[in-house]
């Protein structure tokens, strides 16, 4: 006879990390939604799948359009390392693409990241300075970043770090 067998183990193709999301346009408003709520759980995998999806230029441009970018400008001051990091990733992927610098400067990420530069989570600034050296490449974010006054901390940091 046979018995049945029920195993304490998740599957072997089930990624908890990672978030179900929906298709086609009701995608991105859903995950820009779960940036908003309070459950720590929620946001982190609504982050590990916009950071998959930034790396289209077509959903930065959506992203950008629904206000994605406020989400995750109110992120980048959450308590939970993991969040920070995810955020960070993401803006660092959305500035690898001309719409997601336009974006950063519209928004006024630049300020906003800013705030991370002396963050404990070496993770945090490693993505937040490839964002910023992706956004240099934009003559209007060069500007921006000289504007902002991070210049003098960012070679103080580079010098210590």
């Amino acid at each position: 006879m046979a018995h049945t067998r029920i195993s304490m183990y998740l599957p072997p193709d089930i990624d908890p990390t990672k978030a179900a999301t929906a298709y086609g346009c009701r995608a991105l408003p859903k995950l820009n939604e779960e940036l908003q709520v309070e459950d720590l759980r929620t946001r982190q995998k609504a982050l590990v799948a916009l950071c998959d999806l930034m790396h289209d230029p077509d959903y930065v441009y959506e992203a950008i359009n629904i206000g994605c970018l406020r989400s995750l400008k109110a992120l980048l001051r959450d308590s939970d390392d993991l969040v920070r990091i995810k955020t960070t990733e993401v803006l660092s992927i959305m500035a690898t693409h001309n719409v997601g610098r336009v974006g950063f400067l519209e928004n006024d990420i630049i300020p906003a990241l800013s705030m991370l530069l002396n963050d404990l989570v070496t993770a945090c600034r490693e993505n937040l300075h490839q964002a910023y050296q992706h956004l240099a490449q934009l003559p209007e974010g060069a500007q921006g970043i000289v504007y902002s006054g991070l210049i003098p901390s960012l070679v103080w940091k580079l010098q210590r770090e």
